[in-house]
């Protein structure tokens, strides 16, 4: 079964990431390598992706007057989709033990939800 994994970022997080030594961010990011490299030999992970800051998105909504897009940032929001993993693994449960092991999880929100498809 599929699942994502939503790592959700907030200012804290995101100030604590930029107050990081370039020696404390490797070793962030070499988290990460780790973690997907398991996920890669366990064959789990199926893509993960980080997302650009919110200061770079575009809303776009669809009506009888045609498409309308609006830019960011939005201050109203006080956390981000900051990246995400699609998993493909036997169980929530193991599921749920990888967004564990995801950084943010640590000082932030890591959500977990079944791919349930468009059909």
């Amino acid at each position: 079964m599929k699942y994502v994994v939503l790592i959700y970022g907030n200012p804290e997080s995101r100030a604590a990431w930029a107050g990081m030594s370039d020696e404390q961010r490797a070793a962030g990011l070499a988290h990460y390598q780790q973690l997907n490299d398991d996920l890669d030999a366990s064959g789990e992970r199926v893509v993960s992706e980080r997302l650009a800051y919110p200061e770079l998105t575009k809303q776009v909504r669809a009506g009888e007057g045609g498409v309308l897009t609006t830019d960011g940032p939005f201050a109203e929001a006080k956390e981000f989709l900051a990246g995400f993993y699609l998993l493909d693994c036997e169980s929530l449960e193991r599921a749920t033990e990888i967004a564990g092991r995801v950084p943010e999880a640590s000082f932030g929100v890591v959500e977990v939800r079944p791919v349930m498809g468009l059909r």
